[in-house]
């Protein structure tokens, strides 16, 4: 379709006006010479294609307006067949031109005397209302291509918006709502033709709309809570003012999250971390086969449960590996060191904050780990650091399965279930007060007790092979295996550090080898160490562990004795030791303590 066809509605209109007025015919043809328009007998032959139209093809090539004074006889005419005896008598022909390009032409024609005289008497200023004319058509034209491009371009951004997946509402300067996409249908329940054009102060009175309009400041993932349609929605907003010039705000355009679903997003983030399975725990001893026996087992269920081991043992393994085993290990896993956390922050990061809940709060508040985790698994490592404070909010929980946020009112179900872990003896911490009973017995339904690598040898070869693969393909060498020397000095070797040890001086021992074999010299030094003293470390495991516990029970009393003994001398030296205050205050009476 010609671009003048499109207005040919328009170009009739105006062709009519121009022969009611000058009593001359007037036709419109397009580039491809059909009529678009015409008046008198010419519109009965509107939409047909000029046989010959020298004439216009002229106008059309050159771009300029021409006055045929006689026609059939004028130059151009004597090519055409009816030269010398045209039926038209007399014509100006003027182009129409849009920009720069000529899109068809406008004539003014006479068919008899009367309507020659008209024109050739008149001739300069009728070429001049004539080209007038033209432009008139010609942004007729133009007008309706800039309307059909914006049609196309408000067409296209309602597809985008539409296929958005967050919800998207906009209103504009007045507070009415303008836009309502199809997420926002979903999401609230409601048909777009039922919110346009209705006062969003009025139908979702919840949606911090208005101060976004009032102060021209945009927010960020703020939580609302709102009843709409009989139902209860929980939704994570963005809202940003619209502006034109001299900042001024013409509306507001905000999306919108289910939570839940915000919560999906977050679990499959967290799921892109490697995958712990019972097939990859090394071990074939008999201590280590039955534990991950146990743990299989109960891993179809949903209990509480509490890992027992010392540092090292792969208690977090163990605890990925029973998740991914169990009914909902296609659900978050969410991992926290009680220990590593100071205690003033640590609420917060397991419950969260609602807004305004202390100087500094992000706005809209912040969702702690039990939420990331809902419909999965929460991991406490070192369970035995949460002050009885703490451990009063996570017995409330345990029992009602609700939490609440640091500064809110509200409580929030969620459904998580509790992996815990600790390197502590709990039960004596309960006789001394330092853990609360009630939560040992609910952490405790199912206890997983995780021996101690130097109690498990036949499984250090294992593991020293499993991880010498590893790390030789990381670090691209070709290490076959350990020499006997250095197999010999790792079976002799306490392992205090368990697991983790053991990783660390495989990928020591890598590193530093030049050789296919790892030879003793490679080795970390406190296990070069035990092969001149021909022990197990050189001394026994119970003499061992008494050594370290005077080593520790020194260290905090060096620490206190340089802090001082009151409330802060406490947290400072914690803070010196890289321990948090519930373990200097538990160690302090374990060793029995006093100021000197």
């Amino acid at each position: 379709m010609s671009r003048l066809s499109q207005v040919s509605e328009s170009g009739q209109k105006v062709a009519e006006a121009i022969a009611t007025v000058l009593k001359v015919e007037v036709e419109i043809i397009d580039t491809e010479l059909v009529r678009v328009a015409g008046t008198g007998i010419i519109r009965n032959d509107v939409g047909s294609r000029l046989l010959r139209g020298l004439v216009n093809k002229h106008v059309l090539q050159t771009g300029n307006h021409i006055f045929i004074s006689e026609a059939g006889f004028h130059p151009i005419c004597m090519s055409c067949p009816l030269s010398g005896r045209c039926f038209y008598r007399a014509s100006i022909v003027y182009p129409i031109t849009a920009e720069t390009e000529v899109i068809g032409t406008i004539s003014l024609i006479a068919f008899d005397d009367a309507q020659k005289e008209t024109l050739s008497k008149n001739t300069e200023s009728l070429i001049e209302f004539i080209g007038r004319m033209a432009d008139l058509i010609s942004s007729k034209a133009l007008e309706r291509e800039i309307m059909a491009e914006r049609m196309v371009m408000a067409n296209r951004l309602e597809a985008v918006v539409d296929a958005v997946y967050e919800g998207v509402l906009a209103v504009n300067s007045e507070g009415v709502i303008t836009h309502f996409n199809q997420s926002a249908e979903r999401l609230f329940g409601a048909k777009k033709d039922h919110i346009i054009d209705k006062e969003a102060k009025i139908i979702l009175p919840s949606l911090p709309l208005a101060e976004v309009l009032e102060d021209g400041k945009g927010f960020n993932s703020r939580e609302v809570f709102f009843n709409f349609g009989g139902r209860k929605l929980h939704l994570l907003s963005t809202a940003r003012p619209i502006k034109v010039e001299h900042d001024l705000i013409a509306g507001v355009v905000a999306t919108f999250r289910d939570f839940k679903e915000t919560q999906r997003l977050a679990y499959e983030i967290m799921s892109t971390q490697e995958m712990i399975n019972f097939e990859d725990l090394v071990g074939a001893s008999k201590l280590f086969t039955e534990v991950k026996s146990k743990a299989i087992k109960i891993s179809s269920g949903n209990l509480t449960i509490l890992i027992i081991g010392e540092s090292g043992t792969g208690k977090e393994v163990f605890a990925r590996a029973i998740h991914a085993n169990g009914p909902h290990g296609h659900r978050p896993f969410v991992s926290i060191n009680c220990g590593a956390i100071p205690e003033n922050l640590l609420e917060t990061e397991l419950f969260g904050y609602d807004e305004g809940a202390f100087p500094g709060a992000r706005r809209g508040g912040k969702q702690g780990k039990f939420e990331l985790a809902d419909g999965g698994a929460i991991f406490l490592d070192e369970i035995g650091n949460l002050s009885l404070y703490l451990q009063a909010k996570l017995l409330k929980y345990l029992q009602d399965r609700r939490i609440e946020r640091v500064g809110g009112t509200r409580m929030i179900p969620v459904d998580v279930r509790v992996i815990a872990a600790t390197n502590d003896d709990l039960q004596e911490m309960v006789r001394k007060n330092l853990f609360r009973d009630e939560l040992y017995y609910s952490l405790s339904v199912i206890p997983l007790v995780i021996p101690p690598l130097r109690e498990r040898l036949e499984d250090i070869p294992l593991l020293l092979d499993f991880y010498m693969k590893r790390f030789s393909k990381l670090l691209g060498k070709e290490i076959r295996g350990f020499s006997d020397e250095a197999m010999k000095a790792c079976l002799k070797y306490y392992w205090p550090g368990n697991v983790r040890e053991l990783v660390y001086t495989v990928e020591y021992a890598i590193n530093l080898e030049e050789n296919n074999l790892i030879s003793l010299e490679s080795l970390t030094p406190e296990i070069r160490e035990v092969t001149k003293k021909g022990t197990r470390d050189g001394i026994t495991g119970d003499g061992r562990l008494l050594q370290l516990a005077q080593l520790e029970k020194e260290a905090i009393a060096a620490a206190l004795d340089g802090f001082g003994w009151s409330n802060d001398g406490k947290v400072r030296a914690a803070r010196a030791l890289g321990i948090s205050r519930a373990t200097i205050y538990r160690k302090i009476h374990k060793y029995g303590l006093k100021p000197t």
